[in-house]
């Protein structure tokens, strides 16, 4: 297996749904918004998934642009363990000339996540630059597993979505419950200035 071999294809979420929840370490693209979806293929194979979509704090584009639409949110990217190595530095560098072929966004904005053992190597080797670091948080653990604090206000048409209201019951009945986070790193990569 090599990375020459690996097609990029844009795609639909669902193509990548259920890949994303076996192999992010999320588990999980709900609450997600997306914009662009890829996927990585070695011959007919998922190997690799990617979700670009809107930034998930409201108003966070205006530290990085002028316009709402000119930034974009690398907001999963996951590959499966046996990979050869540079294999998510090439998927991303894919990504990235698609979007800049056939977007007009300028900017992108990842985070990496050392709660979870990620200082952003990845975003380093596809020339990003980190420019800081997210305030602390809190996330939501339910059932083994880690949910954004924000998962528990997903509104749709004004009304609790099914799985927020599951969350909040959860953590009034005392299941789930809030744990402290430091701040995330984060990367931006300029793709058109």
């Amino acid at each position: 297996m090599s990375v020459k071999d690996f097609n990029v294809l844009v795609c639909d979420r669902k193509d990548v749904k259920q890949f994303i929840e076996k192999w992010h370490y999320s588990k999980s693209i709900n609450g997600i918004m997306s914009s662009y979806c890829f996927k990585l293929m070695n011959n007919n194979e998922i190997i690799g998934a990617m979700i670009f979509g809107k930034l998930g704090m409201a108003n966070a584009w205006k530290k990085y642009a002028e316009n709402a639409e000119d930034v974009i949110e690398l907001r999963r990217l996951c590959c499966i363990d046996d990979t050869p190595k540079n294999t998510e530095s090439f998927f991303i560098g894919a990504c990235l000339r698609w979007l800049k072929k056939n977007t007009n966004i300028k900017i992108i904005v990842s985070y990496a996540d050392p709660e979870y053992g990620h200082s952003g190597i990845i975003y380093q080797a596809s020339n990003f630059t980190m420019i800081g670091k997210t305030s602390p948080g809190k996330v939501i653990i339910w059932n083994d597993k880690k949910y954004h604090d924000k998962a528990i206000r997903t509104k749709y048409k004004g009304e609790l979505k099914p799985f927020a209201r599951r969350l909040k019951n959860a953590i009034e009945s005392g299941q789930a419950r809030y744990v402290k986070t430091n701040g995330k790193n984060i990367y931006i990569f300029k793709l058109k200035r």
